[in-house]
């Protein structure tokens, strides 16, 4: 904990979706017609990896966990294509269309 400290990594998945640095936190795109800031926290720190990765890291493993969670609450993994924002060992468990159901009924 304190000597190494916590980490949670976030991935982006989805066409246009992109995380950048901006100056007074991160700006990620994320298909609204607005790019979203997202604000440094004092205590944590936030690194960008490429355009699709993100790593916080701190040693107080709740606000390490709480900008983690605030970050992915922005657009959560939709269960249909799974575009969205979550955590880099997260499984998201895809469900079927409509057109699957019906062509098997």
């Amino acid at each position: 904990g304190v000597t190494e400290g916590f980490e949670k990594h976030l991935q982006l998945l989805g066409t246009g979706y992109r995380v950048a640095n901006s100056g007074e936190g991160i700006s990620l795109s994320l298909g609204f017609s607005h790019p979203v800031i997202f604000k440094k926290v004092p205590g944590v720190n936030i690194v960008v990896e490429g355009q699709d990765k993100i790593h916080i890291t701190g040693i107080d493993k709740q606000l390490v966990g709480q900008v983690a969670a605030n970050i992915r609450e922005l657009k959560k993994p939709e269960p249909y294509k799974g575009k969205g924002i979550r955590y880099a060992d997260e499984v998201v468990i895809k469900k079927q269309g409509k057109t699957a159901t019906k062509t098997a009924a």
